[in-house]
Order: structure tokens, then C-alpha cells, then sequence
């Protein structure tokens, strides 16, 4: 069947008259009135009563003229749907946070591609270690990661979006707290609280990496798995520790954030995703990912 001929065949029922159909249709009348014959004779069932003045509806006229406008609506929206996946309209997406990100990008983001992705379904999942995102990404439970590199999985495609440099989380009655900024040295003899070694968090080698360059010997009170436990520890007088500086979003009565200097060190920020995967939503939402950070 020729999907042309449900569109004659409508034009024909609407119209009641095949003159004004052929009109409608933009062509002669001969060829549509061939063409309603040849679906009547591939259908085994006359749909229309035909006289010298008006055409007419037979009983399985009307109920196949139901049914032809549904297939082309569903065809119509068929062909929508298909060209808003090419231009990557609609789909849906999990994108999951390091800690940091979280508090302070997360708001912006689930804003920014709400917007700008209106079709695109967006779910999040924050407070993830590197490792549990890279793993989630190579079994399909996120789509994206905005995560810390460096990532060894070469699976992955991995391009950096901005540098954060890290600042020193201390309790509000801490002796460093009164000051404008901290150098590592200060950092001596103080009570750590770090990320979790258990989980390879990557912030764990990295302040451990800082103290142990400046010649000092860790003194690690406390290993969690979440940023906002880490700052609640700190808030509460456990110890101290070294975030990157968007953690400080995360703001909680009884813990102050110093810049850190001597060395002034930062950590990259990056936007992660399967290096098998091209959907074109997944890639807009890359790029959208990109200007808002």
C-alpha cells in the first residue's frame, strides 16, 4: 500500500467530492479516482458510495478513514520524533558529580541544560568518587561524569573544563582561621580529615602528595567518602582539610576556607563519557556542559 493513497483517500472523504479533492491535492482527477479504486481492490471492501454529484461514506468507509488519519498522525509524529533525535532534542541523560561540583555547579547545571535541553531528560547523581564514576560510566549507570583527573581508562573520552585551586577547610576557633591565607608548612601537627584512601579517592593523593612535599608527616584523624561529611567533621573541630575551592559553596556553621599558598596548587576539573558513545543529545550536553562551566 502506497501512503499516498490514505492521504487521497482522506482528501476525498473530507471533501465528498472527487473534483474538489484532485484540487485540493494538486492534481488530476482521473489518477485520484484510479487511485481509490486500486486501494478499494487491494482492501477487498468498497469505502465510498459514489454518484454523478457526491461521494459518500460506505460503513467501512468511515471506520478506515479513522483509522488512515491516525497512521498518518502517528507517521507525522514518527518523522518529528526522529528529526528532534538527530539534533539531539530528546533523550534522556544521568550525569554524576564529584562532591565539589555538587554544591557548587550542580544548581547551575540541572538550570543551565533544563533550558537549553528542554527535551532531554536530565538525572543526577552527586557526591561520587572518581573511581565509582568511572565504574559507572563503563556499565551504563551514568552518561556523563564532571569528575578530577587524572582517569587511566582509555575507554573513556576525557577533555578538561577549568582549574580549581585548593583551600584549606579549618573550624572556626582554629589558630589558622584568623588568617587571610595558609602555607602548607602551617599545616604541621594538625589533625586530618581526607577522602577516603579505601576508595581511591584522588584528593587523598593529592594532599597527601602536598603535605609530604612540604616535608610534613600526615596526621590523618578521619577517612570519609563524601564532601559534605568531611566539612561536617571539619565544622565540628575534628581537623582540618584541603578541598578544591568550590567546596566552599557547601557553607555550614563553624568552618571557614583559607586559600592555600606556598605552593598555590590547583586540581583539573573535567567532563567525562564513554568514548563508544555519539548520541547527538549526549554530545550537545557536552557542549552545554563546557560554556556553563
Amino acid at each position: 500500500m502506497d501512503i499516498r493513497h490514505l492521504r487521497y483517500f482522506i482528501a476525498v472523504a473530507e471533501e465528498g467530492h472527487f473534483t474538489r479533492a484532485a484540487e485540493r491535492l494538486h492534481m488530476a482527477q482521473p489518477p485520484l479516482s484510479q487511485a481509490i479504486r486500486q486501494l478499494e481492490s487491494e482492501l477487498g471492501v468498497q469505502l465510498l458510495q459514489r454518484s454523478t454529484r457526491h461521494v459518500s461514506l460506505t460503513a467501512a468507509g468511515h471506520a478506515y478513514l479513522e483509522r488512515a488519519r491516525g497512521i498518518l498522525e502517528e507517521l507525522s509524529n514518527a518523522s518529528e520524533h526522529a528529526r528532534r533525535v538527530a539534533a539531539g532534542s530528546v533523550g534522556h541523560l544521568v550525569i554524576g558529580c564529584v562532591g565539589s561540583v555538587t554544591y557548587s555547579l550542580l544548581p547551575q547545571l540541572s538550570r543551565g541544560l533544563a533550558t537549553e535541553l528542554p527535551g532531554v531528560d536530565f538525572a543526577f547523581r552527586g557526591e561520587m568518587l572518581v573511581p565509582d564514576q568511572v565504574e559507572a560510566l563503563r556499565n551504563g549507570q551514568i552518561d556523563v561524569a564532571l569528575l578530577r583527573p587524572p582517569i587511566a581508562d582509555l575507554g573513556l573520552t576525557v577533555e578538561p573544563v577549568r582549574q580549581d585551586r585548593l583551600v584549606v577547610a579549618l573550624p572556626e576557633g582554629h589558630p589558622l582561621a584568623s588568617t587571610e591565607r595558609v602555607r602548607m608548612k602551617q599545616l604541621a601537627g594538625s589533625d586530618l580529615i581526607v577522602h577516603s584512601a579505601n576508595r581511591r579517592s584522588m584528593m587523598y593523593d593529592v594532599t597527601l602528595g602536598l603535605l609530604r612535599g612540604a616535608g610534613i608527616e600526615p596526621h590523618i584523624r578521619h577517612e570519609v567518602g563524601e564532601t559534605s561529611t568531611l566539612v561536617t567533621l571539619v565544622a565540628g573541630g575534628l581537623g582540618v582539610a584541603i578541598v578544591p575551592e568550590p567546596v566552599g559553596a557547601l557553607r555550614l556553621d563553624g568552618v571557614v576556607y583559607r586559600p592555600l599558598v606556598q605552593p598555590a596548587t590547583t586540581v583539573p576539573l573535567a567532563v567525562a563519557h564513554r568514548s563508544d558513545r555519539h548520541e547527538p543529545h549526549l554530545a550537545r550536553a557536552v557542549g552545554v556542559i563546557h560554556r556553563l562551566t
